[in-house]
């Protein structure tokens, strides 16, 4: 395992007060766009993930300049950078470079920057390099994210230092001893990409104990085998060196680098694409043997990077497995892996693969795997209080997998909080996804993906360059069939000279007919169009399980306690701020009250109290007698009285300043109007 995922444990323990010591506060402050829909629920669902990532990536994760990062002497003192998330607080090669892709770059311009040159060094004799750690072989990722970067913003000084670390960088990784270039194949060597645990590895080339190493590097066969994911960043890095190139004046450099972006396209397709399966195989060792394994990132990566071609990115889509929380990183289950003890990096969710598997989907015009993906990862924030590290793929509980620790086989690790690439994930769902938003040199174009059942949609306060756009979406599907600028017929793009404010209004059409959630209700009809229902599609408020809530906080999924109904409850209702949020679909906007149970454990010797609102306003603290002294064990109480109104009333279970709180929280029922 890699430094970065050893001592995330340690680390996180340090967060506060690190965060304490970061230096001065960032300027050039990101604008903060707002998502609004029309539809309650899905505002409710993709709203509210939408601002949590924000928060997640623009305060949490957003940290002061720091001398010791600033080895290129490219960044600008009065900037901070983006770290890597809770528990890591380095600005990580491979984390900068996809939050940068991802959101940072057009969200924060000046903050990518800093980023970005954060993970960038000079040799002995001063020529720039992406740092080099000890994870080389996926550091070349550092160069789409750049020129993404260009593309955002148009800056033609970052643009020329870009080139230079870019050349330099594959240079090096040319020529490199270990995860270097196997002519034999035409194929980079080296782990694949953010796999850096041998958890993500079937054997051969690991072992049933994983015996040798902890990371994947130490193993022979993968320091010497071939991946997909790896050789995918490659071809996307050689094609972002060349319109680097040809941008600044240098067309024989830039025919050098599409050449080879040209022959290690067809290297990969020759060697991993496997026409029995309909997918790319996930390895290939050193002795030529195959490995047909599912791989989510490389799958991803081969329609995001135009190695697959529109069969075969067709084909990728109708035979990739997903799990029901999402696109697994590796899958199956290794043979040393199971159900109850998942692999850190198999068969198992890490949001960073969910977000590329959407906006793959959502390039290859696959709406309906775009907005299953969107809400599951949406969900998994909103029943988590934020974007996590990993998920279990069958429970969507948060899980950190299993993998060798030391002389420990199959030590359970934990999942960070906070994590800055799952949050942007999301992000780049919205963004890249929904809105379709698309960086040319010339400007911006829009490609939305409106699934049906979601409404209406507007980002508002979107800054693009100079200009502050709000682009409203109407109808749903992904055909165009109408576009509007500040009131007049337009088409679906931008320039980038645009300057001040103006607003762009593009109507949808097309949605395919269909039902995600699978609960008889068309989605275009479906208040609820991502989650199963009776009331015109939406849950039936007699039954609720806690761990599907909106969850803020620190509250979160558990399974550590037997005697829960569904797939977990939560813990983390303990300190002041923390909420577990129901909302209520009714079959009516009557004004009424209704009684209110709720199932929950409480080990303590005294009785615990938490406040109870509905739609935002107290009604009154509450009790929870003791049940036991296990936290096994579980009771219900029934408040009545409980005033509601309007469709979707909101009930929240909180812990303000006068509750004790500190219970474990199983479900809620609602009985009345």
């Amino acid at each position: 395992m890699s430094p970065r995922r050893r001592i995330g444990h340690v680390l996180l323990a340090l967060t506060t007060v690190f965060g304490l010591l970061t230096g001065v506060p960032p300027a050039h402050a990101a604008t903060t766009p707002s998502l609004e829909f029309a539809s309650p629920p899905s505002q409710a669902l993709y709203g509210s993930a939408y601002t949590a990532a924000l928060d997640n990536l623009l305060r949490i994760n957003t940290m002061g300049y720091d001398p010791r990062h600033n080895r290129s002497g490219l960044q600008d003192p009065s900037v901070g950078f983006v770290r890597a998330g809770g528990g890591y607080q380095q600005p990580w090669t491979r984390d900068a470079s996809v939050n940068s892709w991802n959101a940072t770059s057009l969200l924060s311009p000046a903050l990518a920057e800093n980023t970005l040159w954060a993970v960038v060094d000079k040799d002995s004799a001063g020529a720039l390099r992406v740092q080099q750690d000890d994870q080389q072989w996926d550091q070349v990722v550092w160069l789409t994210a750049a020129w993404h970067h260009y593309l955002v913003t148009g800056d033609q000084e970052f643009l020329g230092n870009a080139y230079r670390t870019a050349a330099n960088t594959l240079t090096i990784r040319e020529n490199a001893t270990t995860a270097g270039f196997n002519a034999t194949y035409g194929l980079f060597t080296g782990a694949s990409f953010f796999n850096d645990g041998i958890a993500g590895y079937p054997a051969p080339p690991a072992d049933a104990t994983e015996s040798v190493s902890t990371g994947s590097m130490p193993w022979p066969g993968i320091a010497s085998g071939m991946y997909l994911s790896t050789n995918e960043v490659y071809h996307a890095a050689y094609l972002s060196a060349a319109n680097m190139a040809e941008r600044l004046g240098r067309p024989q450099d830039a025919t050098r680098h599409r050449a080879k972006a040209a022959a290690l396209k067809a290297a990969i397709n020759r060697h991993f694409w496997n026409p029995a399966t309909g997918l790319y195989d996930y390895q290939l060792l050193a002795d030529g043997t195959r490995g047909a394994h599912q791989e989510g990132t490389g799958l991803a990566f081969a329609i995001l990077f135009d190695v697959a071609s529109p069969a075969q990115a067709r084909s990728i889509l109708a035979n990739a497995r997903s799990m029901t929380w999402g696109m697994p990183d590796t899958y199956p289950h290794w043979d040393r892996y199971s159900e109850a003890q998942p692999g850190r990096h198999n068969a198992i969710v890490w949001p960073l693969v969910q977000g590329l598997w959407a906006k793959a989907a959502a390039k290859a015009g696959d709406p309906r795997t775009f907005a299953a993906e969107t809400a599951r990862l949406a969900k998994l924030a909103n029943n988590n209080s934020g974007f996590w590290e990993i998920y279990n793929g069958t429970t969507g509980v948060v899980d950190g997998g299993y993998q060798r620790l030391g002389d420990t086989v199959k030590f359970h690790w934990g999942s960070e909080p906070a994590q800055t690439w799952s949050a942007t994930a999301f992000l780049d769902m919205v963004h890249t996804g929904l809105f379709g938003l698309r960086h040319t040199e010339a400007g911006l174009s829009f490609a939305p993906t409106l699934p049906a059942g979601w409404g209406d949609v507007t980002l508002r306060n979107l800054r693009y360059r100079d200009a502050d756009l709000t682009i409203r979406l109407r109808g749903a599907g992904t055909t165009i069939s109408s576009v509007r600028i500040d009131g007049r017929p337009a088409r679906a793009e931008v320039p980038a000279t645009l300057r001040g404010a103006h607003t762009v209004e593009i109507t949808l059409t097309g949605a395919a007919a269909g039902d995600r959630d699978g609960d008889g209700v068309a989605d275009a009809q479906d208040r609820c169009a991502d989650t199963a229902g009776t009331v015109s599609g939406c849950p039936a408020p007699g039954r609720l399980e806690a761990e599907d809530a909106r969850n803020t906080g620190g509250v979160k999924t558990n399974v550590n306690h037997t005697g829960y109904s569904g797939r977990a409850f939560l813990d983390g209702l303990w300190a002041q701020g923390a909420a577990s949020s129901f909302t209520l679909h009714r079959p009516t906007t009557a004004a009424g009250s209704g009684a209110i149970t709720l199932r929950y454990a409480n080990a303590h010797g005294d009785a615990r109290t938490m406040t109870l609102s509905v739609d935002g306003r107290a009604v009154r603290q509450v009790s929870f007698p003791k049940v036991s002294d296990s936290w096994d064990a579980w009771g219900t109480v029934t408040f009545d009285g409980v005033p509601v109104s309007g469709r979707d009333p909101v009930v929240t279970l909180s812990c303000g300043s006068g509750d004790s709180g500190a219970i474990n929280l199983d479900w809620l029922e609602y009985r009345g109007p």
